[in-house]
């Protein structure tokens, strides 16, 4: 399982960030590489066990999105690590889960369309109504779709927790023109997705983008519309009123919910069981959604 800088030799290129799950490394001025470990976060806790072969899901996952969306907004991809020859003596493993990208100034917010009501935005609704200041029909229950989909910012929190904000706290860390931007370009991206994965049967239920600068344009970076970034659904199985079936990370949070946790580190230790149905889960769905075969 990959996890670490045990990755790679001396004379790899630096890291330069550590995110929960992906680590960065500077390759020049304009380039970096964007590597997918196999950690999991869940409630923004990193936990202890990883899942063997989730960061080639989700980086083979991303690089088939980008490419699929780049006509609705440019992106930071480059290439896959197995496509690029300087890379040549690195393991296959690490190829495999890795991509060169463009260097970016993130814009630190979270972008996030919902086009069915569950998980936060659920819980925020039975207790206010609203969800992210956009006030919500009464009656709705666990997993109904939404009449139209909805944009929900979020924080982007090095450390911590993430929170719900609502448009106008948005417009305060961005601007109104970027954030009007932003709105447009992931209801957008969402819609297209959304429509795509209806057809291979998955529902996605929401998804988080996030997006930043280069040359004064704005760009999509980071993940896009994995099972760490998203909620799948499978659509022969969709009823409202109750939790979903689901091809992504909330398998984990279902079974932590369960747990004597506070979610704060540490995190539990996840049992086998669940990490290899885990595993499973992200390739199923990673080859329905892409018709493609892990490398």
């Amino acid at each position: 399982m990959i996890d670490s800088g045990t990755l790679f030799e001396s004379d790899f290129p630096h890291l330069v960030h550590r995110g929960k799950v992906r680590d960065t490394h500077f390759v020049d001025e304009a380039t970096l590489l964007m590597v997918s470990t196999d950690r999991v976060s869940a409630f923004d806790v990193v936990l202890p066990s990883g899942i063997p072969g989730k960061g080639k899901v989700l980086n083979q996952m991303a690089s088939f999105w980008f490419e699929k969306t780049n006509h609705i907004i440019s992106n930071h991809f480059l290439k896959l690590g197995i496509d690029e020859k300087k890379l040549d003596s690195f393991s296959d493993d690490l190829k495999t889960r890795s991509m060169l990208v463009k260097k970016a100034e993130r814009l630190n917010v979270e972008c996030v369309a919902r086009g069915y009501i569950t998980g936060s935005a659920l819980l925020e609704y039975q207790e206010t109504g609203s969800t992210s200041g956009i006030k919500l029909p009464e009656g709705l229950v666990e997993s109904d779709k939404l009449k139209s989909t909805i944009f929900t910012p979020s924080t982007k929190a090095n450390k911590g927790h993430d929170e719900n904000i609502s448009f106008d706290q948005m417009i305060e860390i961005v601007g109104s023109d970027v954030a009007e931007q932003l709105r447009q370009i992931t209801l957008d991206l969402y819609s297209f997705a959304h429509d795509y994965a209806l057809k291979k049967g998955i529902i996605i239920a929401d998804t988080k983008f996030e997006f930043g600068i280069i040359d004064n344009q704005i760009i999509l970076i980071d993940e896009i519309l994995t099972p760490d970034s998203s909620r799948f659904w499978d659509y022969t199985k969709y009823e409202s009123g109750k939790m979903q079936e689901s091809f992504d990370k909330q398998f984990i949070r279902n079974w932590l919910l369960g747990q004597n946790w506070d979610k704060e580190p540490p995190g539990p230790e996840l049992p086998s069981d669940i990490i290899l149905e885990t595993s499973r889960i992200y390739l199923k769905v990673f080859e329905t959604l892409t018709e493609l075969k892990i490398k």
